[in-house]
């Protein structure tokens, strides 16, 4: 199936080959992590890991039904609402926290994810998917890795993603790479968010990058739910596999 004009120009720039700024902006991350104290990189990622792995086997994610029978305009006008609900929360959520220096900010990184992978997870049930399905989670943390990447990981992530009900999907979480997942998360997301941890001055700057940030997973969402009904998905194809939630 031949995809909307828009939904092609957004494929094309996300498999753009990685540029000489990619090595500065790596460099400029290189340096910020050296500055932001060990115990703030040591709460981030054991947030991230924890998030992550309660997202792929937790029931608390996965609370809406899958909305069948709407027309993609209606979806679309659902999950517009969603994200801007979840941008609005963030916001908020960014400027109380940026106020408080480094310990603070540290504690929005996984309060941050929580509500972005709420957020994905709302958008999948109004594009017809029922996020307690194994191959709906990855579907659900590739759009996560898609959104939070840099150029080179994000090219094979989108690989995965293309043409997705006619691929063959793990059948057990441990084939999973959640430490690519967190690693890159952080690094993408870390010189977005380093004025958040300067005191005061970080509430403001923490509550644009919330917002920024989820704006930004919200539209990478709806591209991803968009490009899979444009290539022949429907919510009753395709085979899901149900993990526990427990």
């Amino acid at each position: 199936m031949t995809l909307s004009p828009d939904l092609i120009a957004w494929r094309a720039d996300l498999t753009r080959p990685p540029s000489a700024l990619n090595g500065v902006a790596r460099a400029a991350q290189q340096r910020i992590n050296r500055i932001i104290p060990e115990k703030v990189h040591a709460a981030v990622t054991a947030g991230i890991s924890g998030m992550t792995r309660a997202m792929l086997t937790g029931a608390d994610f996965a609370t809406g039904s899958p909305l069948i029978g709407l027309s993609l305009d209606e979806r679309r006008a659902r999950a517009a609402k969603a994200i801007d609900g979840w941008k609005k929360a963030a916001a908020a959520e960014g400027g109380v926290t940026g106020f408080g220096g480094f310990l603070m900010a540290a504690a929005d990184f996984p309060l941050l994810m929580s509500f972005k992978i709420k957020l994905l997870f709302e958008i999948a049930a109004i594009f017809g998917h029922d996020g307690a399905a194994l191959p709906e989670r990855l579907f659900i943390l590739h759009i996560f890795e898609l959104a939070f990447s840099d150029a080179e990981h994000r090219a094979g992530v989108f690989a995965a993603l293309d043409d997705w009900e006619a691929r063959e999907h793990p059948q057990h979480l441990n084939d999973f790479d959640w430490r690519a997942f967190q690693q890159q998360y952080r690094d993408h997301i870390d010189l977005a968010k380093l004025a958040q941890f300067i005191p005061v001055v970080g509430a403001p700057l923490g509550a644009i990058v919330n917002w920024r940030l989820v704006e930004r997973l919200g539209h990478t969402a709806v591209m991803a739910y968009r490009m899979r009904a444009e290539q022949g998905a429907s919510s009753s194809t395709g085979t899901s596999v149900t993990i526990p939630l427990s």
